[in-house]
């Protein structure tokens, strides 16, 4: 499956409180005004939230699918080349998962009930 930056942005945009902006030179996504997820390098990968622990793990065992770009390398995100994703359910896992960590809890338990 190829993944492009059209797939994450309309997957993104599903997410409820999520909006599209334009910084740093690329599309960013936002939920209730916190940041969770960009489209750096022409659209061909995402940044997202990704606690350090877990991100380290990731790069170390699939570093040709996620990588730390130095300027983040101290903060909580990592970097997923879109064309090394296996299929819509693992994109739609990450940037789901980074949705989560940035949504304010009122809207997670919305969200959760509304799916459930």
């Amino acid at each position: 499956m190829t993944v492009t930056g059209d797939d994450v942005r309309s997957f993104a945009l599903s997410l409820p409180g999520t909006a599209e902006e334009f910084a740093w030179g690329m599309p960013i996504f936002k939920v209730s005004g916190r940041l969770f997820l960009t489209l750096p390098e022409n659209e061909t990968s995402m940044a997202v939230r990704c606690p350090i622990i877990d991100r380290d793990e990731l790069v170390q065992a699939e570093p040709a699918k996620f990588w730390i770009a130095s300027h983040e390398a101290n903060n909580a995100w990592v970097r997923v080349r879109l064309s090394a994703l296996d299929d819509h359910d693992e994109l739609t896992a990450i940037i789901t998962d980074s949705w989560t960590q940035a949504a304010p809890r009122a809207l997670l338990e919305s969200h959760e009930s509304a799916t459930n």
